[in-house]
């Protein structure tokens, strides 16, 4: 596995800590894997359906 040094608002930083806490993930870095993997499979599937771009805003 390689490391990654993310920027990441604190607010959005703060609901992963919640997710953590309250049992829905181990540790931020799953939480943030987990993320990964979601929009992966989502652009995967866009793909196959469509042969458009998704765009991701800042948030």
């Amino acid at each position: 596995m390689e490391r990654v040094t993310l920027r990441i608002p604190k607010e959005q930083i703060e609901k992963v800590e919640r997710m953590v806490e309250t049992g829905e993930f181990p540790n931020r870095s799953e939480a943030i894997r987990a993320a990964v993997r979601e929009m992966i499979n989502e652009q995967s599937e866009t793909r196959e359906s469509t042969s458009g771009k998704r765009t991701w805003a800042r948030v």
